[in-house]
């Protein structure tokens, strides 16, 4: 798809030359969708694979938002207006996660830091770059105050929310809570002792994320489909989801299929939470094929970038 798009977007012929695409076939209609991506910028490009350190200058279109997945479900945003925000930050030991990132001090500023749960594919590395950046960070209440209590953090760092809050995390960028149907405890090294103890983790959560020109993004977190999706869909109606597909930690392919299609319905998606762990079998391909059955008209957009793969909105 992404390869489809990026050749489409660089021809004056869009479909010239090119394979049959995925989308039952349809040339025309994907030609269409691509131009009219293209008249309305809900897709504005698809960036090469970023080779350069993560604060390499600012190199995105004028208004567009870019969005870098890292790995399972870690996510580096850069608003409209610069903020840099990341979500769920598993990169020094994610599999996934491109070397430049793996280095904390290469993102060159965090304003806005979110976890979903304390899961340590979610949560490892959000302590380190709070500090390093002296960016709160938001999560689950309950796990921010097991973070405080146990000093991995100080308590001016762990500001409280809960689901349902809204924020302004940064000037602009405005957060809000919202459930995800998952588990969370905080597993932690005692340096006194040098055990791994297991703490409240409060419950897992997604999050709405809404920018300075108004494009919203809902990372779904860890999350099987519940019902509520449907609410999460029609009161913040986010252009681009993040959804796990992988499945037996969280939803697989056709259920995640079915929350994008049937509930949530984003312009766009983006799969993740797959790859990095071999319990976690779901794969793109299916997640589009699925998706395919239940989207027929194929409104809803699917891109599959490569871990560091830069993408403009």
């Amino acid at each position: 798809m992404l390869k489809f798009l990026r050749e489409a977007a660089a021809s004056s012929a869009p479909c010239a030359g090119l394979e049959r695409p995925r989308r039952r076939g349809h040339i025309a209609a994907i030609c269409m969708a691509v131009a009219a991506l293209a008249a309305t910028g809900a897709i504005a490009q698809v960036a090469a694979p970023e080779r350069s350190s993560p604060a390499a200058s600012d190199s995105r279109p004028a208004g567009q938002t870019e969005v870098v997945w890292l790995g399972q479900a870690a996510f580096k945003i850069t608003s409209p207006g610069g903020k840099v925000i990341v979500i769920d930050p598993w990169l020094k030991a994610n599999p996934q996660t491109p070397p430049a990132y793996k280095q904390l001090e290469s993102f060159g500023r965090v304003d806005v830091l979110l976890v979903t749960h304390g899961h340590g594919d979610h949560w490892a590395d959000a302590p380190a770059l709070a500090t390093l950046y002296n960016t709160p960070l938001r999560g689950p209440g309950d796990l921010l105050q097991s973070a405080g209590a146990l000093g991995i953090l100080p308590t001016a760092l762990l500001p409280r929310m809960n689901k349902g809050g809204t924020v302004e995390a940064a000037p602009g960028i405005r957060v809000t809570m919202v459930r995800a149907e998952h588990s969370s405890v905080l597993l932690w090294r005692n340096p006194a002792t040098n055990k791994d103890e297991v703490h409240p983790g409060g419950e897992p959560i997604g999050w709405i994320i809404e920018l300075e020109n108004g494009l919203r993004i809902y990372h779904a977190g860890d999350t099987a489909v519940f019902g509520d999706m449907r609410w999460i869909g029609e009161r913040y109606r986010p252009d681009l989801a993040l959804v796990p597909i992988g499945g037996n930690f969280t939803m697989d392919p056709g259920d995640a299929a079915y929350a994008v299609a049937e509930l949530l319905r984003p312009k766009a998606v983006i799969p993740m939470h797959y790859g990095a762990n071999p319990l976690a079998k779901g794969t793109p391909k299916e997640f589009a094929a699925a998706l395919d059955k239940l989207d027929r008209s194929g409104r809803i957009k699917v891109v599959v970038p490569q871990p560091g793969e830069r993408l403009q909105f």
